[in-house]
C-alpha cells in the first residue's frame, strides 16, 4: 500500500503540475493575446501618427511650393516691367542720339539752298569752260616731255594763210 499510496501521491502531485502548466499556459496564450492587440493598437496608432504627419509635411510643401511659384511669378513681371522700362529707355536713348547725328551732320535748308547756287553757277561755268576750249586734250610732248601738243580733228580743214590753224578734237 505505501507502494500505490506513493504512487497515488506521485499522481496527484503530477496531476497538480499539469494543472499549473495548463493555467501558465493560458496565462501565456492571454498574455499573448492582449501583447498581440496592443501591438495592433499600436501599429495603428503609430500608422494614423505617421499619417498625419505626412498629411501635415505634404500641406505645408504644397503651401510653401504655391508661395514659392507666386514669388517666381512676381519676379518674372517685376523683371518684364524692368526689361520694358530699360528697353524704351535704350530705345529713346538711341532715337535721340540718332536724330541729334542726323542734325548735326545733314545741312541745313539754308545750306542746301547754298550749295544748289553754287551747283548752278559751276554747271555754268563748266559749260562756258566748254564752249571756249575747256575739252582740248593737252599732253606733254616730245623726248623730254618740255613740248605741249593737242588732239586735233584730221578730217577738219586748216585755217590761216599757210594752213597752219587746225580744228581741235571735239569743236
Amino acid at each position: 500500500m505505501t507502494h500505490m499510496a506513493s504512487v497515488d501521491a506521485e499522481g496527484v502531485k503530477a496531476g497538480l503540475l499539469l494543472e499549473a502548466i495548463e493555467a501558465q499556459r493560458k496565462l501565456a496564450d492571454d498574455s499573448l493575446r492582449r501583447l498581440k492587440a496592443q501591438t495592433r493598437a499600436l501599429a495603428t496608432i503609430v500608422r494614423e501618427s505617421v499619417r498625419q504627419t505626412l498629411a501635415e509635411e505634404i500641406s505645408g510643401l504644397a503651401t510653401e511650393s504655391r508661395q514659392a511659384t507666386e514669388a517666381m511669378r512676381a519676379a518674372r513681371r517685376a523683371a518684364s516691367a524692368r526689361m520694358a522700362l530699360w528697353s524704351s529707355g535704350v530705345t529713346a536713348l538711341t532715337s535721340t542720339v540718332s536724330v541729334a547725328v542726323i542734325s548735326w551732320w545733314l545741312p541745313s535748308q539754308a545750306q542746301v539752298e547754298a550749295l544748289r547756287a553754287t551747283r548752278d553757277r559751276l554747271a555754268a561755268a563748266v559749260a562756258s569752260l566748254e564752249q571756249r576750249g575747256g575739252r582740248i586734250d593737252l599732253r606733254q610732248c616730245g623726248g623730254n616731255g618740255n613740248r605741249l601738243c593737242v588732239r586735233v580733228d584730221r578730217g577738219a580743214p586748216a585755217f590761216g594763210q599757210n594752213g597752219e590753224y587746225l580744228v581741235v578734237k571735239g569743236y
